[in-house]
């Protein structure tokens, strides 16, 4: 479902200037915060923003490549005054233009968009070539950790991961009833799920 503009977005995005990244030269102004903990597409900014919260010594970076969506989360950030957080509005095909190799600890992929269509397939999050962009770019024992509701982009990941060489840990199909249940923190769309009964998926991915 599209998102609905958002009245006056542009203004009010600048508004929360502070937490948002505009070019390049703006992240590296913050390298002395590096590695960094990044979440590739945040939606409203729900899990970013309780993660960052909930984890001060750590410096977060969320990308979203709709802005609409992005005015929401910046402004959720800006509220509750959050330190350690930035966003930027980017598609992470560019990753590379703004992390140097080995600057990202964490990649948070959080009910990314399934594009069910086959034709469609290299532009899920999970495609080998966002893949290649990702490795460099983790640091020695960093880490991809995917949720999703949707079993297809699910199958989907496991055979991206397989066939990239990627070592898989912690892997389960119903999170909410599994060992690595304690501690998860939920986004809008996982807690809907969750309560229509849909089982969550979670996987973590390390580019040996």
């Amino acid at each position: 479902m599209r998102m609905r503009k958002k009245k006056n977005g542009a203004a009010r995005m600048e508004a929360c200037t502070e937490w948002l990244l505009k070019t390049p030269e703006d992240l590296w102004a913050l390298k002395d915060r590096a590695p960094f903990y990044l979440e590739i597409g945040c939606g409203k900014g729900g899990f970013i923003t309780a993660t960052a919260k909930a984890n001060p010594d750590r410096f977060y970076i969320a990308v979203e490549l709709v802005s609409d969506a992005l005015v929401t989360a910046l402004e959720r950030a800006k509220a509750e005054d959050i330190p350690n957080l930035r966003f930027v509005n980017l598609n992470a095909k560019e990753l590379g233009e703004w992390f140097a190799p080995g600057e990202i600890a964490e990649i948070y992929l959080n009910f990314s968009d399934p594009w069910p269509k086959k034709g469609h397939a290299k532009r899920r999050l999970t495609h080998r070539d966002f893949l290649a962009v990702y490795k460099p770019l983790l640091t020695e024992g960093g880490k991809i950790c995917q949720k999703t509701d949707n079993v297809g982009l699910f199958d989907f990941s496991l055979e991206e991961f397989a066939e990239a060489g990627w070592r898989l840990e912690a892997v389960t199909r119903d999170l909410h009833d599994s060992e690595w249940a304690e501690g998860n923190i939920m986004t809008e769309y996982e807690k809907n799920f969750s309560e229509q009964g849909s089982p969550i998926h979670r996987l973590e991915a390390y580019p040996d």
